[in-house]
């Protein structure tokens, strides 16, 4: 008779339902930076990177992927285009519902810039690649950082006017929103000590640049 009980209950299971997490984790919106040594970083402190700075801003129901990578390009015949690398791939694989892309300053060097007629189709490819993924994300273009005085690297301010108009040209004919991470920093040129990097400084009024357009999404994105 024992132990035919002990059958009976081993066939049952257990009496009562497995216990539940009494609190369920927050749904994320997931943020995708796409750049060069800028959003990767360099300049800033670390740890301080503009994404950095952009998720502390932003709080705990957001996360927010750095996928910059330093001296990319974004011209596809650059000397280091961006489209070679993981971080792309990274970049497209995370579902993001939000895709930040600064890419254009190391394009004004002088071996880059002789390419500047295939710039702006070469930005919207990269733009619709983001919007043709199934999760349909807002994509935002940014006017790139200044380059004060001379420049460095090869970056120079000239080449760069040109890239805020096929930047600003882009945005208006495909309807894109604009982050202006230039006018962030135009009269700050403290922030960019060796003319091209912002220090942790001009990292945090990039990512308060970014996060005034990006909080009122909370409101329709759905996680």
């Amino acid at each position: 008779m024992k132990k035919l009980l002990v059958s009976v209950i081993a066939a049952l299971g257990p009496l009562t339902a497995p216990a539940q997490p009494s609190v369920q984790e927050s749904p994320k919106f997931r943020v995708v930076c796409v750049g060069d040594s800028i959003t990767q970083g360099s300049g800033a402190a670390r740890g301080k990177s503009y994404p950095s700075q952009l998720k502390e801003l932003l709080g705990k129901d957001w996360d927010v992927s750095n996928c910059g990578v330093s001296g990319r390009t974004l011209l596809k015949k650059g000397d280091h285009p961006y489209w070679n690398e993981k971080a792309y791939k990274s970049a497209l694989s995370v579902k993001p519902h939000v895709v930040i892309i600064m890419l254009g300053t190391n394009d004004t060097k002088p071996q880059n810039w002789k390419f500047e007629q295939e710039f702006y189709a070469d930005y919207a490819e990269l733009v619709k690649s983001f919007q043709d993924l199934p999760c349909k994300p807002i994509v935002f273009v940014c006017r790139p950082c200044p380059v004060p005085g001379k420049g460095n690297f090869g970056i120079n301010d000239a080449n760069l006017q040109v890239v805020i108009q096929h930047v600003d040209k882009l945005a208006k004919e495909k309807n894109l929103p604009i982050i202006d991470m230039h006018a962030a920093l135009k009269d700050h040129p403290e922030f960019l000590p060796d003319r091209v990097h912002p220090n942790t400084e001009g990292a945090a009024l990039m990512a308060k640049a970014a996060a005034e357009v990006l909080k009122p999404l909370a409101k329709t994105l759905k996680p």
